[in-house]
């Protein structure tokens, strides 16, 4: 007669140990969103300030010290970052050798359409990089235009030299570089008039003693909102189907954007108060 009543106190003891180990799971700062195994494996590109190594060889740069921060709060065991070529982050995210995009990677809506983008984390601002004593007295991009004379550098296939077009720059004035470090060496050395590039990139060479024979042009006057469009809006990116990842990693986000902490980050890394993100949402800024 006794052995009902047993098995039912057996039954309540296992209910209440599964309750127990489902609250110690979900308690705050962990979430059964992560892989099984507590490892969280992020991607990322060498493109300072929003990625790259740092002396001693760890990983920094604005989106990887923010992606820390919210890797801790959802309690992950362990971080493993993935070195990748840019152009191959989102097919190793597609092809689930990585877990998550920290690469200062800007929203767009052809990338919208093959991974999901955490809600913004910065929005940038434009800038140029000129001569020492800035001698042609640029101050905006525009400032070029109707000047045969002058050739202002721009990364191949970059947002700023679709601008350039767009302001009526000739392709002779136009000089296209592969990186920023190129550019630079072209104003130094006179082959362009100026880099136009982001404001937290050339922000970050000055921070590094990197200008060498140029400097910023103070003041700047920021294109046309109308040409830029939603430009410049960079965000974490996850796969598709990871949805309860993805709703984990922006609540976790969310509190981090409204603290101290990341303030610090921001300005460690050479961005400006005005390129926190503001209140656009991803779906806003990959809209078409």
């Amino acid at each position: 007669m006794k052995r009902p009543l047993v098995l039912s106190l057996a039954v309540v003891a296992a209910c209440a140990l599964l309750a127990a180990a489902a609250l110690l799971w979900l308690r705050p700062g962990k979430t059964p969103a992560l892989p099984a195994s507590g490892v969280l494996r992020i991607g990322y590109a060498v493109e300072a300030p929003h990625a790259f190594l740092a002396s001693g060889g760890e990983v920094s740069g604005q989106s990887p010290e923010l992606a820390k921060l919210v890797a801790q709060r959802l309690g992950a065991r362990e971080v493993q970052w993935r070195l990748t070529e840019f152009g191959e982050l989102i097919p190793e995210l597609e092809a689930g050798r990585i877990d998550v995009i920290a690469a200062g990677m800007f929203i767009t809506p052809e990338r919208a359409r093959r991974v999901a983008f955490s809600e913004p984390i910065f929005h940038v601002s434009q800038a140029l990089l000129v001569a020492r004593g800035n001698p042609r007295g640029l101050h905006a991009y525009r400032d070029a235009a109707g000047r045969p004379g002058v050739r202002i550098a721009a990364l191949s296939g970059s947002v700023e030299a679709e601008l350039l077009r767009r302001l009526g720059l000739g392709e002779a004035q136009i000089l296209l570089v592969p990186g920023a470090d190129t550019g630079r060496d072209a104003v130094a050395g006179g082959l362009a008039d100026g880099l136009a590039l982001s404001s937290p990139t050339l922000e970050w060479m000055a921070m590094s003693d990197r200008l060498k024979q140029t400097e910023i042009a103070r003041p700047f006057t920021q294109p046309d909102p109308a040409l830029l469009g939603r430009y410049g809006y960079g965000a974490f990116a996850f796969r598709k189907g990871d949805r309860a990842l993805l709703a984990a990693w922006n609540a976790a986000q969310k509190e981090i954007l409204r603290g101290p902490e990341y303030a610090r980050i921001m300005e460690r890394f050479g961005f400006a108060p005005q390129e926190h993100p503001g209140e656009a949402s991803a779906e806003e800024v990959a809209r078409p």
